[in-house]
């Protein structure tokens, strides 16, 4: 059914604006003590290098949101079988580095219940150097004891392995499937005696999980699951076509994208030997889009040879972050855009006839939806890719990561859990945020962002973070770098002082 979208409609129907939730600044709790469920978020740190209301750092996590952080991605080498650090300039502390690691550790000084973990792979490393490493006995235990100090080294709770895929891909082997699971037996027979999580990412698609994972096998050893459950369509395709549908349409869909759904990724891995509570229903914070070959033609499957042009802040043909569309939708084209949503795949595409564009996405309704499924299927929890590409500035909702935020209410009962008391040793660097009243007033807000206090000399360490109410006006977060750090307001992150100018003395 179409309908014309004015503002309101826009914000009420496009996104679907939550009423009657402030803005929590006390965060949520993520203790996960009884049968409370896991919120597991992914930090692409990458995100460093976006520009304007798309740049996010370490310090842009509100740690209180989840129950376990993952910061991505170190990788392999693929010489010596060892973990590979990819941006050391921002991982790492050496050599004038940005510490990012470790000051994405810290995290857990403010929520005695996070657990951090870092992951290994994801799709740019590609598979080869892996498959290599698995074939070979000796590899495999060179890099579990890689692993082990990496872990320790950096204070992390544990591994993620997102490897994308054992036994698909080039140069990969079939045997990838038995030797995956070797590597996982062998890193969880030395993680258990220290106490650490092992997990993985992996494949939503029936095709790649029955050639790339021994079920039974992986689910015994895994602690939790996270089932990457998007990507489903893109514009690797000449068609249009929701990324991540709830369940399939049978009157549009047929052979393989019958497949391509949550229902059938969740039920494929069940039905294959995982038990429910080991999987993680993995939804995406963004849209994947097209450009229309005729705008007339404009439905589910409609022809579609290109794809939708790159977002400002994530600068991906096909691809944009939920931060992009709804600013873009709501704040920059209001009235421009018409959504629609299939009965069956629970989750709206959006329109723009004039530009002939399509985007499929989740809003927060349909985000709710797939995690009040996730619990009636007895899952452990939500998980999303990834935190950064929310509307973490809470422009469109007057509430920062909204999307994050309404999974977790779902996932407790419509409501938000208080932050656990917790002491920290104040000799320990931590990056702190409170909301306890200090100099910066509304009026020191021109725009949402970062800025440093106009009560202090320029190589303060502390800053604010103001994030529009919805209603006109500013809530402002009160934060500080962590020792050794000041902020730069010229990079909107935390640096040493040597990398800011007039501070190099400091």
């Amino acid at each position: 059914m179409k309908m014309r979208v004015g503002i309101l409609s826009v914000i009420l129907s496009l996104l679907t604006f939550t009423s009657g939730n402030p803005v929590e600044q006390r965060g949520i709790s993520s203790s996960t003590s009884g049968d409370e469920k896991l919120m597991v978020c992914y930090y692409a740190s990458w995100a460093v290098y976006r520009h304007g209301n798309g740049h996010f750092d370490v310090e842009n996590i509100d740690p209180t949101i989840c129950t376990h952080l993952i910061y991505t991605f170190v990788g392999l080498n693929p010489d010596t079988s060892e973990i590979l650090v990819l941006d050391p300039h921002n991982d790492l502390e050496e050599n004038w580095g940005k510490g990012a690691i470790k000051r994405f550790v810290n995290l857990k000084q403010q929520n005695p219940g996070l657990k951090v973990l870092v992951a290994i792979g994801g799709w740019e490393e590609k598979s080869e150097k892996y498959s290599n490493m698995v074939l070979d006995p000796k590899k495999r235990a060179i890099f579990v004891q890689s692993a082990l100090k990496f872990v320790e080294r950096h204070g992390f709770d544990g591994l993620d392995l997102d490897w994308e895929y054992p036994a698909n891909r080039e140069n990969s082997r079939p045997e990838d499937k038995e030797n995956f699971v070797l590597l996982v037996q062998e890193l969880k027979a030395e993680f258990v005696k220290r106490g650490y999580l092992l997990t993985a990412a992996v494949s939503a698609g029936e095709k790649t999980i029955a050639t790339a994972y021994d079920i039974p096998a992986l689910a015994k050893e895994l602690d939790f699951i996270n089932v990457m459950a998007y990507d489903m369509h893109g514009a690797w395709e000449t068609y249009t076509g929701h990324h991540a549908p709830l369940k399939a349409n049978p009157n549009i869909d047929f052979g393989d994208n019958l497949q391509l759904n949550l229902n059938h990724s969740i039920n494929y891995w069940i039905s294959n030997g995982c038990p429910a509570n080991k999987l993680v229903l993995g939804m995406g914070t963004y849209g994947r889009g097209y450009t229309l070959d005729n705008a007339a033609v404009n439905g589910l499957y409609a022809p579609a040879n290109q794809p939708i042009p790159a977002g400002p802040f994530t600068g991906e043909n096909g691809f944009w972050g939920y931060n992009e569309l709804c600013e873009r939708m709501v704040l920059k084209e209001p009235g421009q855009w018409v959504v629609k949503q299939d009965p069956y795949y629970e989750a709206p595409y959006a329109l723009n006839l004039n530009q002939r564009l399509w985007i499929g996405y989740d809003s927060p309704d349909s985000i709710r939806r797939k995690t009040e499924w996730a619990l009636e299927m007895g899952l452990a929890g939500g998980m999303v890719w990834s935190l950064e590409t929310d509307d973490f500035l809470g422009q469109c909702h007057g509430e920062p990561f909204i999307l994050v935020k309404t999974i977790v209410r779902a996932l407790n009962g419509g409501i938000i859990p208080p932050v656990p008391t917790t002491t920290v040793d104040p000799n320990l660097p931590t990056t702190t945020t409170t909301t306890t009243p200090a100099p910066p007033t509304n009026a020191d807000c021109p725009a949402p962002g970062l800025y440093p206090y106009p009560s202090e000399s320029p190589c303060s360490r502390r800053y604010y973070w103001c994030v529009s109410n919805g209603q006109g006006g500013w809530v402002i977060y009160h934060q500080q770098c962590t020792a050794l750090t000041i902020f730069y307001a010229d990079l909107q992150t935390c640096a040493y002082p040597s990398m800011v100018p007039g501070c190099g003395d400091q």
